[in-house]
């Protein structure tokens, strides 16, 4: 019989051990990969592995669109990544969506049980905790509608962008080699308005003048009923506004007069009635970063008018009827019937909000119009010489980060992201070379200044004033909605693991390639990776030789 002679092991004091081979290979095993990570030590400095590929698609998710044109000119995921990624934004919409409405439930039946004790103290002919209770009704139906617009409008929206730029990684290169091809054989000249050469001396829609008493009418009413915010009484910042508005009108095809008025509201918006009549809101220009944004916003409304979008929609219906309509959807958002259209801060403080009302349903109920009133816009800030490229930040940045709470009107009954974004990428391709096209101004900083001032009034006055929604004084301040501008929607979802990782903050100011418009030619540049591993944050640990770190979530 063949003896095996095992080695023997010094341990401690002299003592000694007899291993079998299975226990020695274990040691030795052990031993080994122990010292691995001693060997390799000097390569754990080396850049860590690309995350996997949803989580490099989840980054991507998280980027500007103008930095998404610039990124996804190639075909950077398969078909089978975006499939997955689809079904996750699916899976995370739902789930979110399902949290507010579980909320919801929880408000009705905590709000039932406190008016049930409420009735029971007032049937007893009691005072004591009357107050108590009011405070914590009032408190939850604030909290209920904030609920309420966060299932109806912020988080379908949110997740109509994110659903918009994976579609922009998944159809932008075909869509930009297509564009490449028309610029090469110059059929982009033979699109709708193509001509932008001869802005001013072109005809959009005959009878602009028409609708000037139309519009007088409007406005008329709405003051009569107060259904207007008050206006800014600033002189910088109100002629700061109209000089800008009547500029770009100068470079436009409108041929009536421009009237403009600044509205001392927090709504993020602007809207145009018939007839040359121009409302611009004061939560829109806290918004706006620099002139070009606003330019391009500007122009957007007064392509409407130069369109006669309100002409045509009312054919189907009178002002009066479309004033009733309005009077009648605010009455339901003030008794709670319907929470949301962008209203939701303003309905705090006041009867306003109703610009975003006759908004929608003069102009907003369109998506062929919007469409038409973006590629004139966009002609026009170009025209006026602003880089037109200011609209599409302007955009993005709404659907990003303020879309949710304070601009949701802005995108109600807007066309689908993705088509919007696309065309006026488009269209901005195809406007010819113009040289210093300009984006910030000295003036436009001058009027931010004073609009501070404005807005620290407005606040101090509006603190005071009777809400519609918190009659109870003396009450604790009610928990607002969780979320803060510039946090990716998920920050106020149930966690998964599908979810995109929280955004790092990019610029949105991106340079052109040199076969496109030179519009942005003097705007902040960005690397193009070569690839789509190149320019992605990595996280997580390095890894080592021995073990593979788990994929940070």
């Amino acid at each position: 019989m063949l003896k095996t002679h095992l080695p023997q092991i010094v341990v401690g004091g002299g003592e000694r051990m007899r291993f079998s081979a299975r226990a020695l290979m274990a040691c030795l095993l052990s031993v080994a990969l122990n010292l691995t990570p001693v060997c390799w030590s000097q390569r754990d400095e080396r850049p860590s592995p690309p995350p996997p590929a949803s989580r490099q698609l989840q980054a991507y998710l998280q980027k500007s669109y103008l930095e998404l044109f610039q990124l996804a000119r190639e075909r950077l995921f398969t078909a089978a990544e975006i499939a997955e990624m689809r079904e996750a934004l699916k899976r995370g919409r739902e789930l979110c969506v399902k949290h507010y409405k579980q909320r919801i439930s929880d408000y009705d039946s905590q709000l039932k049980q406190a008016q049930s004790q409420l009735k029971k103290i007032s049937d007893r002919g009691e005072d004591s905790g009357r107050h108590d209770l009011h405070c914590r009704i009032q408190n939850l139906r604030l909290a209920k509608s904030q609920a309420e617009m966060m299932a109806q409008k912020a988080i379908p929206i949110a997740y109509d962008n994110r659903e918009a730029k994976l579609q922009l990684i998944e159809k932008w290169p075909e869509e930009y080699q297509q564009i490449r091809r028309e610029l090469a054989d110059g059929s982009y000249r033979k699109r709708r308005w193509g001509d932008v050469e001869d802005i001013g001396f072109r005809e959009i829609e005959p009878g602009q003048e028409k609708d000037i008493k139309t519009g007088e009418d409007a406005v008329r009413h709405m003051r009569e009923n107060g259904m207007i915010p008050p206006a800014v009484e600033n002189k910088v910042v109100v002629d700061y506004v109209t000089e800008l508005a009547l500029k770009v009108a100068r470079h436009s095809d409108l041929r009536i007069p421009l009237h403009v008025t600044v509205l001392n509201s927090k709504e993020v918006n602007a809207f145009a009635l018939p007839g040359g009549f121009l409302f611009v809101e004061r939560g829109l220009l806290e918004q706006v970063d620099d002139e070009s944004e606003l330019a391009g916003v500007l122009g957007h409304e007064i392509a409407h008018d130069v369109a006669r979008h309100a002409h045509k929609l009312m054919k189907k219906a009178t002002i009066a009827q479309i004033f009733y309509q309005g009077a009648e959807l605010a009455a339901l958002i003030l008794t709670g019937g319907v929470v949301g259209l962008g209203t939701y801060y303003a309905l705090q403080y006041g009867f306003y909000g109703l610009g975003l009302v006759l908004n929608l349903k003069l102009l907003g109920v369109s998506r062929e119009y919007e469409l038409e009133a973006d590629q004139l816009g966009i002609q026009y800030t170009w025209n006026t010489g602003y880089d037109p490229s200011g609209f599409v930040r302007f955009f993005d940045k709404m659907a990003t980060q303020e879309g949710y709470v304070n601009g949701v009107g802005w995108f109600y009954d807007h066309p689908p992201f993705y088509q919007r974004m696309v065309d006026a990428e488009r269209e901005t391709m195809f406007l010819p070379p113009k040289e210093r096209l300009a984006e910030q101004s000295s003036a436009f900083e001058e009027m931010k200044k004073e609009l501070a001032g404005v807005k620290q009034q407005a606040d101090k006055e509006e603190k005071d004033r009777p809400s519609l929604l918190l009659p109870e004084k003396g009450c604790p301040v009610p928990q607002q909605t969780e979320y803060k501008p510039g946090m990716p929607i998920e920050s106020v979802c149930p966690s998964q693991e599908s979810q995109p990782a929280p955004a790092t903050k990019t610029s949105q100011k991106t340079k052109r390639g040199p076969d496109e418009h030179p519009g942005s030619s003097t705007t902040k540049t960005s690397a193009i990776p070569q690839d789509r591993n190149q320019g992605l944050t990595q996280q997580g640990p390095l890894v080592s030789f021995c073990r593979l770190p788990r994929t940070p979530s």
